[in-house]
């Protein structure tokens, strides 16, 4: 199996037409009210089966930044596709699919063409270039602001760079996606690390109107579970576990190896190893895919809930499951050990079913965790005044929606405790994106009545 192939294919142009005609361009688009970011489906589909791909693509811009990216990676069976009323029917419009379509299509022929307007009405930094800085930034360029993006890594993107897969989202996908930002002006800084190379004073001191942290959810939860080695008990996150690994850090070396950048060796799981993943997100099902993928002889995901209530696609789960991928529900890994020969751990995984519990043991070389992710503490601890909850999130307020505690910084996304998937976050930044506009514009006005006061 090629780890890097994507294994979903394109339509061809006349497939995208065929599928196009099949919509019934509602009155009332269920598909586009059930879009996070209420995109114009009807109409750009309308315009695709008519052959005005132009047209198409400046519709589907006119509402996302990475129309290429949700067309693959979007939960379009819980959002757009889930609610087109072709699904009474049994077969429901692939508006994913479409999307991508559309969008690749744009890259190849150069489609897109920008009204770029002069950047004049303020200055805004942007921490972070993954769905939500990207979304910040491109939105507030094309409103007329000069945009600065600082991104702790060398490429633009995210946790769409290092945190999905290339089986589902080429990498190219996603640079294609940032180099459309640069035509509208945006401009990257990159290997910039807040708190460490800058902070938020630092920016608002050099004379940034506002400041967006679009920075995730970087720190991974991990479980503490006793794990007995060579005859002592520690917990899974002690340093010591070296084969208890952070499905997040698994990821990131996969696509850091794809990319030439370490050796295969560096990957932690090897040829025929047994692997066990902890929790059932896309985030665990994209590791457990992954393992399969480079070598993995077996790999079970246990999962504390029953399937209907795992956070994962069904359709990944199927994908999964078709990959050889072994799902074990109502299930919690309580304690782990180590076999007589100290090369391979033993899972004691404690199952119910209704009243009854009963405990198995399953034997693996790797454990990955997927279990969530938290903060980090780096931003509230080098700036004054950004408040945080008891769990570490940043407190943001409605009005402007999304500035923090500190006047003129914001917050969107993860860091915020608005943790979803990519279009989620985009949404959410839109919403952000509009309460800059306001704030900006205000402290302007504000300034020009009191010059014209004094």
């Amino acid at each position: 199996m090629d780890a890097c192939k994507e294994i979903n294919e394109s339509y061809t142009l006349a497939e995208a037409v065929k599928e196009a005609q099949r919509c019934l361009r509602c009155k009332v688009p269920q598909c586009k009210a059930a879009c996070p970011i209420s995109n114009e489906i009807p109409d750009w589909i309308h315009e695709l089966k008519m052959g005005n791909f132009g047209n198409a693509i400046h519709i589907i811009r006119s509402k996302s930044n990475l129309p290429a990216v949700c067309g693959r990676v979007c939960a379009h069976e819980r959002q757009c596709e889930g609610a087109c009323v072709l699904n009474k029917t049994g077969k429901h419009i692939n508006i994913g699919k479409l999307e991508r379509f559309v969008a690749d299509f744009d890259a190849e022929a150069g489609l897109t063409h920008f009204d770029i307007l002069p950047k004049t009405r303020g200055k805004i930094a942007v921490i972070g270039a993954g769905p939500s800085g990207i979304t910040v930034a491109g939105d507030l360029s094309r409103n007329g602001f000069q945009v600065d993006v600082f991104e702790i890594e060398s490429q633009a993107g995210g946790m769409l760079m290092y945190g999905i897969p290339d089986y589902r989202l080429p990498k190219d996908v996603v640079l294609r996606e940032a180099k459309h930002l640069e035509v509208l002006g945006v401009n990257f800084l990159f290997n910039r690390h807040i708190g460490i190379d800058f902070t938020i004073d630092d920016l608002l001191e050099k004379g940034y109107d506002a400041v967006f942290l679009g920075i995730g959810s970087g720190k991974p939860r991990v479980l503490d579970i006793p794990v007995t080695k060579s005859g002592s008990t520690e917990t899974s996150n002690s340093p010591d576990c070296k084969d208890v690994i952070l499905a997040t850090h698994f990821l990131r070396k996969v696509q850091l190896c794809h990319e030439g950048l370490i050796e295969r060796e560096e990957l932690n799981i090897n040829d025929g190893d047994k692997v066990l993943v902890i929790g059932c997100g896309n985030t665990a099902i994209d590791a457990a895919r992954s393992a399969v993928r480079i070598g993995a002889r077996t790999v079970d995901i246990v999962y504390h809930r029953d399937i209907d209530r795992m956070a994962a696609l069904r359709s990944e789960y199927e994908d999964a499951l078709s990959e050889g991928v072994r799902f074990n529900w109502n299930a919690s890994v309580v304690e782990v050990h180590t076999d007589s020969n100290d090369n391979m751990y033993e899972a004691v995984v404690e199952i119910k079913d209704g009243e009854n519990v009963t405990r198995t043991v399953y034997p693996a070389h790797k454990i990955l965790m997927a279990v969530g992710a938290r903060p980090s503490t780096r931003i509230p601890n080098t700036t004054h005044g950004i408040e945080v909850d008891e769990k570490g999130f940043i407190i943001t307020q409605q009005m402007p929606y999304g500035m923090t505690t500190r006047k003129g910084v914001f917050a969107g996304g993860d860091v915020a405790n608005r943790q979803a998937t990519v279009v989620h976050a985009m949404a959410d930044a839109k919403k952000v994106a509009e309460g800059i506009i306001q704030y900006v514009d205000a402290i302007k006005l504000m300034k020009i009545i009191e010059g014209s006061n004094s």
